[in-house]
């Protein structure tokens, strides 16, 4: 790995990014620009809430539902971050793997704070990709813990410094505005981040681990190059 400093902001949007930066502003300005109503009957199939999930069986929503941003100055936080981290990650995992970790910890998150919103007993929506951010900031600062970030040139940061910055802005913010959901919310996609990153629990890694010893369990040391070498008949040759 590079030891040189990132400088965020410098870099382009990369394919993944832009899909789903753009999935998230064309559902969310299509959204907006509806009368109540007709937000009502979106949200009703798109939205992801505990009675949506849990009484209507609309399971759906846990992935539709971070395309739905309600809030314009959130999108526009979303965009920024997305061009900011997303791209590094995309590089280094591949659009592929980029993808998957984009659904996975967007429905882990949504299906954390819908849970919590049933425990509650409140109806609130999880919506955006609030999660999903900052499960990338998470996998930002695991994968590049000690990688020195120039932040636009400002502020100097290790990636982990980083990410702890984040993390503790948003317990702030979720303790200030007791959006105990959306805390949820971010904290399960942000164990999701944790585990899809980790070394040892990454369950592809496990799985390619167990394949490979199993693969070795079959293996036999070969004499010769033949499984059952024949033997030599010293009587067949005559010097």
């Amino acid at each position: 790995m590079a030891r040189g400093r990132l400088q965020l902001g410098n870099l382009g949007i990369t394919r993944g990014a832009l899909v789903v930066g753009l999935l998230e502003i064309i559902a969310s300005v299509l959204f907006l620009a509806n009368e109540v109503d007709t937000r009502a009957r979106i949200a009703e199939y798109m939205a992801a809430t505990p009675s949506n999930v849990f009484e209507h069986g609309r399971v759906w929503t846990l992935a539709t539902s971070a395309l739905l941003q309600p809030n314009f100055l959130a999108l526009l936080l979303h965009a920024f971050v997305l061009w900011q981290f997303a791209p590094i990650m995309e590089r280094f995992w591949g659009t592929p793997r980029f993808y998957r970790f984009a659904a996975i910890t967007a429905v882990a998150g949504n299906l954390a704070g819908v849970l919590l919103g049933l425990a509650l007993g409140r109806e609130v929506a999880i919506t955006g990709l609030d999660a999903f951010i900052l499960a990338l900031i998470v996998a930002f600062g695991v994968t590049y813990g000690r990688q020195p970030v120039q932040f636009f040139g400002v502020l100097p940061l290790t990636g982990r410094q980083m990410m702890t910055g984040f993390l503790v802005l948003s317990l702030v913010v979720t303790l200030a505005l007791q959006h105990w959901e959306l805390g949820a919310a971010e904290a399960g996609a942000c164990l999701a981040a944790v585990v899809l990153t980790s070394k040892n629990w990454n369950p592809g890694l496990r799985w390619k681990r167990w394949r490979i010893a199993r693969a070795r369990a079959k293996l036999a040391v070969l004499e010769g190059g033949r499984a059952n070498p024949k033997k030599r008949d010293e009587q067949k040759w005559v010097n």
